[in-house]
This record gives structure tokens, C-alpha cells and sequence, in this order.
């Protein structure tokens, strides 16, 4: 099999010849391995027997300028940050705004993101790979960023009709972004991948209820954007939240993404029970515990146990349980991850 015929079969719930892989990692990680591995970028990727290839569209719109002496970015809704890695936001600006605030906010433009570049870097994989395409879409993360956390749940509460105004605002804009890279290369993209981090530690960040009224809607919008599309959609969600797995699989998400056994109600066995046949699931690899602080050795126990659980009847994506492997972790534990589920994860033959 091809590595796009790999990973369509298991978005098809079929059994593959080996359980796909996927890598994400920090620029600071993948810097890292190149330098020790003697790779350059692709092959490093297949180093690590990588079976997607990822499209990006680039910000091409007015200068970003800082306002703010210590910020170090900004994002595309208008939010400075500082601190390490993603940084913080330095303030909130729509923290207590009515509704016609939010509406007069300054918005985007779609026109912004240049996709002109999108169909040509995906059509050069020539159907090698499966292709990852469309924006990220991190909604909800913005909707932090511009209310502030304790400011957006109380604003659910106080003005439910400000917070739904700001939630389609940005989804209107994400949309449009991902349709202006659908409209040109769709045919050269497999996988709509979304994300919005809606777990902690410890559990969800939002009630099954909550994320039902507020935040489900505009999922399911995505998804069905993307679906409209012939793609397969998969959302990157960190932490714990198994709680609001069905109402994800409900409205019709293909493939999660990373899966965080560290987590509280992330228990593997019982994730693959309830939800392995209508749902695919994407890394489990713990990375906040066993790739940073673990050895070789204990890398490869924990990833033939994690095959043991989640491979049976295919639906399974082996890597990472983070979007992003972090620069502490070892090069050599990743690297006997990858290969683990290499010689590991192959499916017997009928």
C-alpha cells in the first residue's frame, strides 16, 4: 500500500497493511532532529515513516505591527502574545463587549491567506501521501484570547448572545479560508484538519451542555464544510474530555486527534471500546510522560501496548499523544516510537 491508501483505509474503518503514522512536531524538535539525524526536512519525515504530507496556506495581508513592548506575536483576530512557545495574550479586547462591539470589531479578510501556492505543493506528492489541507480553525482558543477565559464563561452566561455573535464572526472567517483552499485543490486533499483544544488534566473545560449550545454548532458547521468538500475531517483536541467524544461523533467527525492517556477519562481500552468502530483515533503515544521522561526501552513497551489496545479492527493512527512533539523530548525515543510501530503495528494478512 501506498501511505494514502494506508491512511484512507483506516478513515474507512478497513484494515491496512500496518497502522499509518503521523509526526507533528515543534520547530525546535524537528531543528533538533534534522541537526543529529544528518536529514534534511523530507528525509526526515520519511525517517520517521510519516504517511501525510501537510498544506498550509500563508498570511499574505497588511503588516502585522506590535503594538505591545513585549509581545512576540500576534494573531490573525488581533491579540499580542508573550512568554515562551505559544505565549500568552497580553490582553483581551473584547473583554465586556456588547454586542455591537463585537460586531464592529475589525475582522479579518479571508483575502488575507494566500492559497495561490496550496494545489501545486499538494498535487507534487502525486497521490504518494494523504494530504492534510484547510485552516486550523482554533475557535475556541480565540474566543479565550479575546474575552479572556473567566470573561467568555461568564458571558455565556450573562450575554449568551454577545459570545454567539464573536463564535460566528471567526467561524465565518475560518470557513472562508478553508473554502478558498477547497475551491482550488479539494481534489488534492484527503483530510479537513481542525482543532480546539477543549480538555484539561483533569476534564473538560466546559460542560457536555455548554459545549452542546456554544461551541458544537460551529464544529459541526466545519465539518460539514469539509465533508461537502469529499473530505475526511479530523480535530486535534488536547486533555480530557470524554465526555464530549459522542457529541463530536455525533455530528460527524471522522478522526481525533491526539488522544492524551494521561488524562482523566482517557482511558484507552475504554475509548477504543465505546467509540473504535465509528471514529478513528490519532496518537495515544504518551508524550507528556513516557517520550520526555522515558528510555528507549520503556518508549517500546508502552507502544506495543498501546498497539495491543487500539489496532484490533483498524481505526487507529499511530504517534505522539500532543500536536507537537516538544524539543526536551529525545530524539532516540521518537525515533523508537516510529519504528516500534513500524515493525509492530503490521496487520496479518487474510
Amino acid at each position: 500500500m501506498t501511505s494514502r491508501q494506508r491512511v484512507l483505509a483506516v478513515f474507512e474503518h478497513q484494515l491496512p497493511d500496518r497502522v499509518p503514522m503521523w509526526c507533528g512536531a515543534s520547530q525546535e524538535f524537528w531543528d533538533k532532529c534534522k541537526t543529529q539525524l544528518q536529514l534534511d526536512d523530507e528525509g526526515l519525515r520519511r525517517r520517521f515513516h510519516d504517511d501525510f504530507r501537510r498544506v498550509l496556506a500563508r498570511y499574505a495581508g497588511p503588516p502585522m505591527v506590535l503594538q505591545h513592548k513585549d509581545a512576540v506575536s500576534r494573531t490573525i483576530f488581533g491579540v499580542e502574545r508573550h512568554g515562551m512557545g505559544y505565549g500568552q495574550p497580553l490582553d483581551h479586547p473584547l473583554a465586556g463587549a456588547s454586542l455591537q462591539q463585537v460586531h464592529d470589531y475589525p475582522w479579518p479578510d479571508p483575502d488575507w491567506m494566500d492559497i495561490s501556492h496550496i494545489r501545486s505543493e499538494a498535487a507534487a506528492w502525486a497521490g504518494q501521501y494523504a494530504i492534510l489541507g484547510g485552516d486550523w480553525s482554533p475557535f475556541f482558543h480565540d474566543a479565550i484570547d479575546l474575552m479572556g477565559m473567566e470573561g467568555l464563561y461568564l458571558a455565556m452566561f450573562d450575554h449568551p448572545e454577545v459570545v454567539d455573535a464573536m463564535m460566528t464572526h471567526m467561524v465565518d472567517y475560518y470557513a472562508a479560508v478553508s473554502r478558498r483552499v477547497f475551491d482550488a485543490a479539494a481534489d488534492v486533499i484527503d483530510v479537513f484538519f481542525i482543532a480546539n483544544d477543549l480538555g484539561s488534566m483533569t476534564g473538560p473545560l466546559l460542560s457536555a451542555e455548554m459545549f452542546k449550545r456554544f461551541i458544537l454548532p460551529h464544529t459541526r458547521r466545519l465539518i460539514e464544510l469539509g465533508h461537502d468538500y469529499g473530505l475526511y475531517v479530523q480535530m486535534h483536541c488536547c486533555g480530557g474530555f470524554a465526555e464530549l467524544i459522542p457529541l463530536l461523533v455525533e455530528a460527524g467527525l471522522d478522526a481525533l486527534h491526539s488522544v492524551q492517556p494521561s488524562c482523566r477519562g482517557m482511558d484507552l481500552r475504554a475509548l477504543k471500546t465505546l467509540f473504535g468502530d465509528r471514529i478513528v483515533f490519532n496518537g495515544a503515544i504518551d508524550s507528556h510522560r513516557v517520550l520526555i521522561d522515558g528510555t528507549p526501552e520503556t518508549v517500546i513497551r508502552d507502544t506495543r501496548e498501546v498497539l495491543d489496545i487500539m489496532m484490533g479492527g483498524g481505526g487507529y493512527i499511530g504517534g505522539a499523544s500532543h500536536d507537537t512533539i516538544l524539543e526536551q523530548t529525545p530524539v532516540e525515543n521518537v525515533l523508537a516510537m516510529f519504528d516500534t510501530l513500524e515493525d509492530y503495528g503490521v496487520y496479518e494478512k487474510a
